[in-house]
């Protein structure tokens, strides 16, 4: 091991740590620490590149020890960026990113790696090799080729060059979209223009104007700020009668990033040229055929779904926009004959408690934060066998509300650990919700040097946070969501694969990474497996029925609009031959039995302004490089 550079001995990010200090790494860290950590394992990967050799213990378990130090010193820093954000930290990674960004290049582009890799995979004892072996093998190599491994020299500097502009322009588009998030505030101080809000909704506006320093603000009385993270924002457009403050707050959302000094649009035009000079760079037509050659699916199969999930959804998603508007005609309101897109959770809603008196937000007492984890929990050890249990204070935490849990075998013992950030905190954290590895499971970085590393994750999401002294209380969606970064949690912890480097969710095809997500998500419409006590048996078990109508009832309209419409449930009339339109009545009363959802789409159609696409606030296409991936698997559980 190298000697640590001079003044970085009390540098928590380069201390020999399983659980990250995550409460004591700060922004004036990250340039030493990081800086420290790169000339260490500059040194570690000169030494492996004069010494490799074709064989797991010369080659695999040095380069696994090299990438695993990078993951999870940077992955630490870059996670608090993500849930505690601040200009310091800002200013550290931006100085210190190009310099990590070189030498992933200098790694990924090594020679005398990749020819290893390649000698590996030519010999005599290949096929004696195991599944996984195989696996990183040929993963290391076609990794190598998609960085630039194989371009002649002129060429791969000017791939290097991409790659580090790719880097800086994706964390700004980042950074952009969460300070245009947070620098939107309404304050709203007449009872009539919060008419309909809920109590739920009232209850965090009050608090969060109370942190602006309206002290004496109350969910009665106001005054009430609205903002545009998800609980705020959805709570406006679906409840608020007023309807000019869901058009202010509606194009506020759709336009954040958009305009001015926070503007994302010239990012996203560098960020698709330099996608395309890079596939040509690497031999190939545009930047989608770079992104599907790690994936399952092809650029063909994933147009021929997208056209084929258009042409079926365009009759039922017309009738659901006639539906809304006979609706609202009925209902006497000017705005009918025209609606908008600032009009549809609105009428959604209104035309759900017409049909069945019941909308989302009366389902919120029903799924509190803490039986909602219980209900989880059950579900985990009926399926899985394992035992959860709460660990607080094992490990360090970067916010108060963040929990941390032990997951045990049958037998008691542990086999991972994980963090769970719940709560929407729109000055600091970005929106949307995720999961992320924190260490993996790793026979070559045991800790004890007999048993494997176990994996450790994170679960981020961004729900309604407790009011007062009252506990969160969810929506279904919030639900869903829970479950979904569950199931990615579970993949991640519960792999028995020893290996480090294909271990959980490494090396996994990220449209693959989506199953057991969606497994874990569709298990939310199953009510005898969603065990939430109080307020009473008999009353949940009549909500309960109503839950498939709750997230059924808008049949097609939402893939032509899903971006504006989070994570709506839709298309069952099209994905039910012969029904002609009656597939949520078939469901609802029980002639079919249907608990999917299909693949969510980006569709630019169907009269949307320019300013409603939503591109410049859409994080997983630009800063995360999701490119094209999702769209296949959601499709799986609905046919």
């Amino acid at each position: 091991m190298s000697t640590p550079v001079e003044g970085t001995e009390n540098n928590p990010l380069l201390k020999d740590f399983y659980f990250p200090p995550f409460d004591s790494i700060k922004a004036s860290h990250v340039l030493p620490g990081i800086r420290a950590l790169l000339k260490q394992l500059e040194c570690e990967l000169e030494e492996l590149e004069s010494t490799v050799e074709p064989t797991w213990p010369k080659l695999v378990e040095p380069l696994e020890r090299i990438v695993d130090r990078l993951a999870v010193v940077w992955g630490a820093v870059s996670h608090l960026k993500s849930v505690k954000d601040d200009p310091e930290l800002r200013s550290a990674i931006e100085e210190v990113q190009p310099e990590k960004v070189a030498f992933q290049l200098k790694l990924g582009q090594s020679k005398a790696i990749y020819n290893a890799f390649k000698a590996i995979k030519e010999s005599p004892d290949w096929d004696t090799l195991s599944d996984a072996k195989k696996r990183i093998v040929e993963s290391q190599i076609k990794d190598a080729v998609l960085i630039g491994i194989a371009l002649e020299d002129d060429k791969r500097e000017q791939f290097n060059k991409i790659e580090q502009e790719l880097a800086k322009l994706s964390q700004k588009f980042g950074e952009n979209v969460l300070d245009a998030t947070k620098k939107f505030e309404k304050l709203v101080t007449d009872k009539k223009d919060v008419e309909g809000l809920p109590a739920t909704a009232l209850g965090l506006a009050a608090q969060t104007a109370v942190s602006k320093g309206h002290e004496n603000a109350t969910a009665e009385n106001g005054p009430w700020m609205i903002t545009l993270d998800a609980p705020s924002f959805m709570a406006v457009m679906q409840h608020a009668k007023n309807r000019t403050l869901r058009e202010e707050v509606y194009r506020a959302f759709v336009s954040r990033a958009s305009s001015g000094d926070l503007d994302n649009t010239p990012l996203i035009d560098q960020i698709l040229k330099l996608r395309l000079e890079k596939a040509k760079l690497l031999g190939y037509n545009n930047y989608a055929e770079v992104s599907m050659a790690t994936k399952m699916a092809t650029v063909e199969k994933a147009e021929e779904l997208l056209e084929k999930l258009r042409s079926a959804s365009w009759n039922p998603a017309v009738q659901d926009m006639e539906d809304l508007k006979y609706f609202s005609k009925s209902q006497g309101v000017p705005e009918a004959d025209n609606l908008s897109h600032w009009d549809i959770s609105f009428w959604s809603e209104r035309l759900r408690e017409s049909k069945y008196e019941i909308n989302e937000e009366d389902l919120r007492p029903y799924f509190s934060f803490p039986k909602v984890m219980d209900g989880l929990f059950s579900l985990a050890n009926k399926l899985f066998g394992i035992n959860i249990e709460p660990a607080d204070g094992l490990a360090p935490v970067w916010n108060s509300d963040v929990r941390f849990y032990r997951v045990n075998d049958s037998s008691g013992s542990p086999i991972a650990f994980f963090y769970f950030d719940p709560y929407s905190r729109p000055s600091e954290k970005r929106g949307g919700a995720w999961m992320d590895e924190v260490v993996g499971r790793s026979r070559v970085l045991s800790q004890d040097g007999s048993s494997a590393r176990l994996p450790v994750a994170h679960m981020v999401c961004n729900q309604m946070p407790p009011v007062g002294d009252k506990p969160s209380l969810m929506t279904f969606r919030e639900v869903e969501t829970v479950f979904h970064e569950f199931g990615h949690a579970l993949q991640h912890m519960l792999t028995k694969q020893d290996e480090g480097l294909v271990a959980g969710i490494r090396n996994v095809e990220w449209d693959a990474v989506e199953l057991p997500s969606q497994f874990m998500e569709n298990w939310c419409y199953h009510s005898k497996d969603l065990t939430i006590a109080e307020p009473g048996y008999s009353t949940i078990t009549n909500v309960c029925e109503y839950v498939k109508c709750v997230v059924t009832i808008i049949s097609g309209r939402p893939v032509v609009i899903e971006p504006y419409l989070e994570k709506m449930d839709a298309l069952v009339a099209a994905w039910l031959p012969g029904t002609e339109g009656q597939g949520v009545a078939d469901v609802l009363y029980g002639n079919y039995g249907f608990t999917g959802k299909l693949a969510r789409t980006w569709m630019r159609t169907v009269d949307q302004l320019p300013m409603n696409v939503g591109d410049p606030h859409y994080d997983p296409l630009f800063p995360f490089g999701y490119g094209l991936t999702t769209t296949p698997t959601e499709l799986i559980a609905a046919q």
